[in-house]
């Protein structure tokens, strides 16, 4: 079995046309893309969808995951509804939607808040399963998964199998207590955003080669192919895209 796969979140690069970034990705030897909603591929444009799942395919390669922006438990004007973003996830053949659990912290959520994310969230699961897409919480600040105690107990209230987390390094943490959440957020986990942070910024993912190595240990212990999607590379650059990229695939294949 393939232990990892590796690609990119469109979203690490606004700036660029998804044609750009399909040639980025090809030419770093990666094999997926998360396509973002905001910006690469809105909610509801069914035509945009289907002419980057085109020529994303055209390159060998494919959507790892949409990455959407619908807010769980919010009243979403109609050009955010969750039925457009299913309808987009559909054209471009995503398997996983990313969504964001509501928009306040885990620790100030009161329970009828987190029982309103609860619903929507084993509601849209539902209707991802028809047509048989994961939803994934992205894990982040500001969102009731801000943490993996939380999400687990958001996906636990929810009760639908379809409901999955994301995972990444949270900044401001110690790697110990991140590599503690990435094993307790294990069995319920889609996907990995890739990157390396401090307190002054981004940095090459190189100098994260410690941390990550033992992230990746624990990633070893799962019985699926995980993706590894790189995001927020120093800069803005893709010339450090194109380093981390290589950084990453050396770690992959020495995991094999």
């Amino acid at each position: 079995m393939t232990l990892f796969t590796a690609g990119l979140v469109s979203v690490t690069f606004r700036k660029l046309t998804p044609e750009h970034i399909v040639d980025l990705v090809a030419e770093a030897g990666l094999t997926g893309i998360e396509w973002g909603g905001d910006i690469h591929v809105p909610h509801g444009d069914l035509t945009a969808a289907s002419r980057v799942r085109s020529f994303t395919e055209q390159a060998g390669l494919r959507t790892s995951a949409y990455g959407s922006y619908y807010r769980v438990g919010q009243n979403e004007p109609d050009e955010n509804s969750f039925d457009r973003v299913l309808e987009t996830a559909q054209a471009l053949d995503a398997p996983t939607i990313r969504v964001w659990a509501g928009d306040r912290d885990s620790a100030v959520a009161p329970p009828e808040y987190v029982d309103l994310v609860a619903n929507d969230a084993n509601r849209i699961a539902e209707l991802a399963a028809t047509a048989g897409i994961k939803i994934a919480f992205e894990y982040h600040g500001g969102t009731i998964a801000d943490n993996a105690r939380a999400s687990m107990a958001l996906m636990q209230r929810a009760a639908h199998p379809n409901l999955y987390s994301l995972w990444q390094p949270s900044v401001g943490v110690s790697p110990a207590d991140r590599a503690a959440s990435l094993s307790q957020i294990l069995p319920m986990l889609a996907h990995v955003h890739v990157f390396q942070w401090n307190d002054a910024g981004r940095l090459p993912l190189s100098d994260g080669a410690s941390e990550w190595a033992v992230y990746i240990d624990i990633l070893k212990q799962r019985a699926e192919t995980t993706p590894m999607l790189i995001e927020f590379v120093s800069g803005d650059d893709p010339e450090m895209f194109r380093r981390d990229a290589r950084t990453l695939k050396a770690w992959i294949e020495q995991a094999a």
